[in-house]
């Protein structure tokens, strides 16, 4: 499709084509930002994530804790509260609420504008039928006065002009409505890694906790010397 085609398509389609363009514009703003964010947001977690794992192994907690303080990913945050918890109670359950916090906390960052995705297309698709009827409604209008003999070439053009808003919707709504398909997949993957980590995570806290009551039980059954 040529430039002179799309502009003449475009122009075709009567008013409502600038609100389906508007739509268009802020719909793939939105998927582009998300794409990126997420991409960022999946990268840094694994880095993060690499990175004070061996830290926990060698119950190095105090530099974990450094480490994720100063750190955006959503998977230093979720550790850090684990960490915090873990200084005030040693029981499981509490230390699990507290990653299950983090958790809660990063979930609307990575569902942030997703949900505009949908309404979008919606609105596209609804605006291209509206502009249709509108299209349609002129055009019988404009044939009831006219010639019989110019009336059926008249009414086929004035359909085919009336269409246009229909399809340009229609090419709008789609694309939108794959991308928010997508973007939910991947944020529900990062989701899960994240819960994931945080239950990796939890039981090597739990379980260096556990070692160390062994070896206080241990050292206070002991016989003294």
């Amino acid at each position: 499709m040529t430039i002179d085609t799309t502009v003449r398509f475009f122009q075709d389609g009567g008013i409502f084509m600038f609100p389906i363009a508007g739509i268009l514009i802020v719909g793939f703003s939105i998927v582009a930002e998300r794409f990126i964010f997420l991409a960022n947001a999946k990268k840094a977690n694994r880095e993060m994530f690499d990175r004070i794992l061996p830290m926990l192994q060698k119950r190095d907690y105090q530099g974990a804790l450094n480490v994720g303080r100063t750190s955006e990913a959503p998977v230093a945050r979720i550790i850090s509260a684990g960490l915090l918890r873990m200084a005030q109670s040693s029981r499981r359950e509490d230390i699990e609420s507290a990653m299950e916090e983090g958790v809660m906390e990063a979930v609307p960052r990575l569902e942030r504008r997703t949900g505009y995705l949908a309404t979008l297309a919606n609105v596209a698709t609804l605006l291209g039928l509206l502009g249709t009827i509108a299209g349609l409604s002129a055009a019988f209008s404009a044939v009831a006065n006219a010639d019989p003999s110019e009336k059926a070439a008249l009414l086929s053009a004035s359909i085919a002009v009336a269409m246009n808003a229909t399809a340009f919707g229609l090419f709008t709504a789609i694309p939108l409505l794959l991308s928010h398909s997508m973007i939910q997949s991947r944020t529900m993957q990062i989701i899960d890694s994240l819960e994931m980590a945080g239950v990796k995570c939890l039981n090597i806290l739990t379980s260096s906790q556990d070692m160390l009551a062994k070896q206080h039980r241990a050292e206070a059954g002991s016989p003294k010397q």
